[in-house]
Formats: structure tokens, C-alpha cells, sequence
């Protein structure tokens, strides 16, 4: 059986360059997948905003959102249509005092996962915090119990097992930035790799 497939002329403007179609929905992960229950999970905003810390029913008191979006993860596999359910950032983003001087954010996860992002990348309309796959609460090997979704950037900017935001006055390097991956990861663009 074939796992991957190119992408037909009807989705292959929704596609980005040197992308194959997934017929499932990998599992691409490094290091250990924490296990994190909704009763002990927490998330911690800090740096320049509101130092404020949320519960799992935080979250859930929150305004709920259903989305449609495509993943395209950076080793050239994309999943077309994906269904979630979770809280938009923008509707986040009300429960915080954000100081202007913020234009980056980094992204904190169980088991000491960091990524960045621009203020300008995280505050759109379309990014969420995603705690249900097709119906089902967030599996822990797909970013369970809560993940974050920016579908217009590669999926490693969609932090899983995502517990806090850190708010900076310029960018610092999380993770895989640090280990050579570029500091936005555009798909349309094929941001994968650094050029420093």
C-alpha cells in the first residue's frame, strides 16, 4: 500500500512545492511523546504580557471553534482537510494583556520543545490551540492533550503538547531553528533549512 501520493490537478494549488499527499496522518516526533493528563496540564503565558497562568477548564471555558486546515510538515508530506476543534488565538489572545513591545513569541511544550514565531504569523485569524482530531480528544503522539495549529507554516511551528507562550522584543531560536531549520518555514516558499 502506497502512504503517500502526488497531489491530483484538483488540490494541487492547495499543495506546496516538493510535497506528497499522506493517506494517513503521521506520526513524525523527536525525543519521548510526554503524557500529560488534562487534570495536571497547565499554561503559562510570561515574558512581555500578562504573567498569567491557565487550567485545562480555562481553556475550555473559552469560546470553542471547529476548523478545517491543511498540515504540511517540512519532510514532504502534506494532509489535506484536517478536522479540529479547539480555541482560535484570537479568541486567547482577549484573556492577556500583550505589551507592544512584543513581535515574537515563543513557543513552550512539555518536554522542553521550544519553537518561534512571529507576533505577526501567530495573530491570525485562521491559528488555534486544537484539543479534539476528527472528533476524538488530541491523541498525546499528535500533541495531546492541546497543540497549536498555524496552517499557513510548516507543522513544526505547531507546537505539540504545547504549555505556554513566552512574549519577546526580538526573535530567539527555538529548537529545531537552532539545529539549522529556517526561522519562519513558509511552505509555498520552501522555507525548510537556514541559509546562515
Amino acid at each position: 500500500m502506497k502512504f503517500f501520493e502526488k497531489p491530483g490537478a484538483d488540490v494541487a494549488d492547495r499543495v506546496p512545492p516538493g510535497q506528497h499527499l499522506a493517506k494517513g496522518f503521521p506520526v513524525l516526533t523527536y525525543g519521548d511523546t510526554p503524557q500529560v493528563s488534562t487534570d495536571e496540564w497547565q499554561f503559562t503565558v510570561s515574558g512581555l504580557a500578562q504573567n498569567k497562568t491557565f487550567s485545562w477548564q480555562d481553556f475550555m471555558d473559552m469560546p470553542q471553534s471547529e476548523f478545517t486546515a491543511d498540515f504540511h510538515c517540512v519532510t514532504t508530506w502534506s494532509k489535506l482537510d484536517v478536522q479540529w476543534r479547539g480555541v482560535k488565538i484570537t479568541d486567547f489572545l482577549k484573556e492577556i494583556d500583550v505589551d507592544p513591545q512584543a513581535v515574537y513569541v515563543m513557543e513552550h511544550c512539555y518536554g522542553d520543545y521550544t519553537t518561534n514565531i512571529s507576533l505577526e504569523d501567530f495573530v491570525r485569524e485562521e491559528n488555534f490551540f486544537a484539543h479534539t482530531l476528527f472528533d476524538e480528544p488530541l491523541p498525546a503522539e499528535h500533541g495531546g492533550p492541546m497543540r497549536l495549529i498555524v496552517p499557513h507554516l510548516y507543522a513544526w511551528k505547531s507546537a505539540k503538547w504545547i504549555n505556554g507562550l513566552e512574549f519577546l522584543k526580538e526573535m530567539e531560536l527555538g529548537f529545531w531553528e537552532r539545529n539549522g531549520y529556517h526561522q519562519r518555514g513558509e511552505p509555498f516558499a520552501e522555507e525548510r533549512y537556514s541559509m546562515r
